[in-house]
């Protein structure tokens, strides 16, 4: 029988701009344990944390519980996997070396128990904004991040933390804009062209959007499920593959059925 397959996204843990960030942080470890011994691996799909950046001799302050969570996973031999998103891609191996997870810089295509699957963070996939592309661009540029990481950590965390806070802020009470609509969602568009040259995926997984959506989208060749992960800071949702079934899910304390 099949261990699950888990995938969540989108913690933000350590934001300035969440009210209760040691009871999610918490609540993501107690999901993390409640699966431990049914896991074969979790796909982390990007911004886990708000902001992210290793410098040479420290790493930022926090997340000790979950980073402890995690290390006993890889210890007792599940992957787990790690996608950088657009807040914490500054990660230069300290979570390889310490926690044993296997971190991804891009999108990854792979097979698991028969099935293709696409899995993304999805920032930069298909969003047409330009200034967000220019500044994708900077953030990922080796340049830049050496001269970020030429500022103190005591200034170059607070600018990151403070830019998210920032961001965040920007939205009506700091939650995403809901469900668009097939036309108008840039993940939904980029997928449906991708699949058109890539007939072999069955499953998309994206992060992001911070909204849950199950989508199944058809071309002329074959048809594929397209999912987006909702987040661990209001719904607590995740997906589970077995092998047979992809299911979304919401973590509620106790009543995990997967």
């Amino acid at each position: 029988m099949n261990k699950n397959i888990y995938f969540l996204s989108d913690a933000h843990l350590g934001s300035l701009a969440i009210p209760h960030p040691r009871m999610q942080e918490r609540r993501l470890v107690r999901f993390l344990d409640s699966i431990k011994d049914k896991a074969a691996a979790v796909y982390l799909l990007g911004d886990i944390f708000d902001f992210w950046n290793e410098y040479k001799y420290v790493v930022p302050k926090g997340f000790t519980r979950l980073l402890g969570k995690i290390s006993e996973l890889t210890d007792n031999g599940v992957e787990v996997h790690f996608f950088t998103g657009n807040h914490d891609l500054w990660t230069y191996g300290y979570l390889e070396e310490e926690c044993g997870m296997i971190v991804h810089h891009q999108p990854l295509t792979t097979e698991l128990y028969g099935k293709v699957f696409f899995l993304a963070h999805g920032d930069g996939l298909g969003d047409p904004d330009v200034k967000y592309r220019i500044l994708r661009r900077i953030f990922h540029n080796k340049g830049c991040q050496r001269l970020l990481n030429a500022i103190h950590p005591r200034w170059g965390m607070a600018l990151g933390l403070n830019w998210a806070k920032h961001s965040r802020l920007k939205r009506a009470d700091g939650k995403e804009e809901p469900y668009m609509g097939e036309d108008k969602e840039w993940l939904v568009q980029f997928t449906k062209h991708y699949m058109s040259t890539h007939p072999n995926i069955d499953y998309f997984l994206y992060g992001h959007r911070h909204i849950e959506l199950d989508l199944t989208l058809s071309d002329e060749t074959h048809k594929a499920r397209m999912l987006i992960l909702g987040d661990w800071i209001w719904q607590f949702s995740y997906a589970v593959w077995d092998g047979e079934h992809l299911n979304m899910e919401e973590y509620v304390e106790g009543e995990s059925e997967f």
